[in-house]
């Protein structure tokens, strides 16, 4: 398949073949290679020794800036940026692969920096899928079939395994690693090298091997703008929940009949009520 695919001119365009889906205004680097199937959006620029596949789709001003592999079934977003030797939508590490069609969905605004892997989905149709305006610093890695949200941080050399769910705004730090089938909640933060064998409730800080739940995300609760009242609730109901003795069943009743029915503190119950492998306590 290789062998068929173009390379940029000493003018930094590509030579254009019939039916490749190129816009006029893209950048690419004399040295980079591009399957003739791949589309580029406008005002794209690719840089020196990077390799896009036949199925990547690349939306409007995104930025590889050298040494980019990007593969398989695979759309991004408009603004994104790569930065060198990250590696998006190969084939998954999962030994279950029986082949078939993967895919892997990227939203606008996300920064890989350098040797970010992004992996595609193991079974025939489904994808890896990431949302907008995320942040995933060197070596992260991110396995085949989770979900990503949006405003979301991964720090150096965070991992995911397989299926795991990041919420909005949750935030993984350095060396740590992430249980397959395990959900972040929302302005979640995991403590670096914590190892994640559970559910982390949202708006919750874990820490720890094996992570346990350590407190309320008080700072950045109040740095996204969350009223007080809504502060004040959830550390109310991490009392109930961590520090009572009680059962989870016990537990969110007591804080339904006791808490106000703010959406912070419904969504908090929620979560915890639907949660297939428990939480960190």
């Amino acid at each position: 398949r290789w062998g068929t695919c173009l390379r940029g001119d000493v003018h930094g365009h590509v030579r254009r073949a019939e039916g490749m889906s190129i816009h006029p205004s893209a950048r690419v680097h004399p040295s980079s290679v591009i399957d003739p199937g791949a589309v580029i959006g406008e005002g794209c620029e690719i840089g020196p020794f990077c390799v896009l596949g036949e199925h990547v789709v690349l939306g409007e001003r995104c930025r590889l800036h050298s040494h980019v592999v990007i593969d398989g079934h695979t759309h991004l977003g408009r603004e994104n940026v790569l930065f060198p030797f990250a590696s998006v939508g190969l084939k998954t590490q999962d030994l279950k692969w029986k082949g078939g069609t993967t895919h892997t969905e990227i939203g606008d605004g996300n920064v890989f920096r350098e040797s970010v892997t992004i992996h595609s989905a193991t079974n025939d149709g489904d994808a890896t899928k990431i949302g907008n305006h995320n942040l995933f610093l060197v070596n992260a890695h991110v396995a085949h079939d989770c979900i990503i949200g949006n405003h979301v941080i991964l720090s150096g050399v965070a991992g995911l395994a397989g299926h795991v769910v990041m919420d909005d705004h949750s935030i993984i730090s350095a060396y740590s690693g992430v249980h397959q089938f395990c959900r972040i909640g929302r302005f979640a933060i995991v403590g670096g090298a914590a190892k994640v064998t559970q559910d982390v409730p949202p708006f919750r800080l874990v820490d720890g091997n094996p992570a346990e739940t350590k407190t309320v995300n008080k700072i950045g609760l109040e740095r996204n703008g969350f009223s007080d009242e809504a502060i004040t609730a959830l550390r109310q109901a991490y009392k109930i929940i961590f520090r009572e003795g009680l059962t989870t069943t016990n537990a969110l009743t007591r804080i339904e009949a006791e808490l106000p029915s703010l959406p912070e503190i419904q969504h908090l119950v929620q979560f915890i009520r639907t949660s297939e492998r428990g939480i960190c306590r």
